[in-house]
Order: structure tokens, then sequence, then C-alpha cells
């Protein structure tokens, strides 16, 4: 089974999902449900250059979501280096390094729907990154002054209404963030990720 992590640079707004196979067929299906998950509209999709992204059937999605495609360039790690510390920083430390039966994406995934992915968008506070000049040559130097929620930063974003799908408002955005505390929404996706692995490890030992 392998893990899908989509994140969005400007607001590290963070979708992931779940596969039983790194496949076009197997992929299509769980990015189109990922998609729905992001509550603005998506312009550009950046991936890494494996067949599973590089296909006719997701070139003619993404062309008829006029969404423009753009790849990594070979070997280069850091090529989409905000997903990749996504990966290490959130997917790996909460589902681990461990081995998970293909059979078990579905219900994984259902996990991440419903519980992991609104808990990261509305209650976990990102660092959110600041570039400072710090001499008189104009050298670079990233800051993290503000931590914030991917939600707390969109809405910061101008003109943010015309940016959002056409069925999605602020006020629905300020109301799924308000149902729950932090502190309610991280106990609640910790009990159920906990189910979860008792049920995926008890299913193993069988």
């Amino acid at each position: 089974m392998y893990y899908i992590n989509a994140v969005d640079e400007v607001t590290q707004w963070q979708v992931i999902g779940a596969v039983p196979q790194i496949s076009e067929r197997a992929l299509l299906p769980v990015l189109e449900q990922m998609r729905r998950q992001f509550p603005f509209h998506i312009r550009g999709f950046h991936s890494d250059n494996g067949s599973e992204y590089i296909n006719d059937s997701l070139s003619d999605l993404l062309k008829r979501l006029l969404i423009d495609q753009t790849k990594s360039r070979p070997r280069h790690c850091n090529g989409n280096a905000l997903a990749e510390a996504k990966n290490g920083a959130v997917v790996r430390k909460h589902m681990g390094y461990g081995y998970i039966a293909a059979s078990h994406a579905p219900l994984i995934g259902k996990f991440m729907d419903e519980h992991f992915n609104p808990y990261l968008n509305f209650h976990r506070p990102c660092a959110v990154p600041e570039q400072v000049i710090v001499n008189e040559k104009g050298k670079v130097k990233t800051k993290y002054r503000w931590f914030a929620t991917p939600w707390e930063i969109l809405r910061q974003l101008p003109d943010l209404a015309r940016q959002l799908k056409a069925d999605v408002t602020i006020a629905d955005l300020e109301q799924q963030a308000r149902v729950k505390t932090d502190m309610q929404a991280a106990q609640q996706m910790k009990q159920a990720k906990n189910n979860l692995l008792a049920a995926v490890r008890w299913d193993q030992r069988a």
C-alpha cells in the first residue's frame, strides 16, 4: 500500500490518500477524490516522473480541469521539497514505516478523508516561511515567525471568495473549523488512528 500526498505550496493545505498499488488505474480515482477535498481551485499539478503521473489519462483529466502539469527533474529530490518534508513530518510520523497490506488502502483512505485531512487543515499549525534580507549584499534567509493552520493561512489571502469553488463559502469553512477545538480534533483523530492501526495489525496477525 502507498500514500499519495498533495500539498499546496502557498497555504500548506494538505490532502493525503492511499492506493493499493502505484499504477495509473489505482491512482486516478484517488486523485479525483483528493481534489474534491481542496476548497479552492487548483491551477497547477506538480509531480515526480513516475508513469503513474505521466500518462495520457491523467493528462486528459488535468486538461479538462484546466490544471497545468509540471514535473520534477530526475534525481533531484528537492524538486518537490514541501511534499517530501510533509511525507516525513506528517505521514510517516503518524502512519509509521511498517508494512501495511494493499487490501487496507480503502480503510486507510476513509480515515484520511474523515479524520486526518480535516485535522491537518483546520487544527494543526504549520510553520509559515518568510523570506528576509539579512545583509547589504541581498542575502536572503528564511525565518519562521508565524505558525498557523492551513485554513488560517488561506483566510489571509486577498479576494479569497473568488478563489473558492462554487459550492464552498468562507462561512462553510469557518463553521468546519469551529465544530471542534484543536484539542478535541487531535484527540478524536488519535483515537480513530489507534482503532485503525489496531484493526490493521489484528488482520495481519490473523
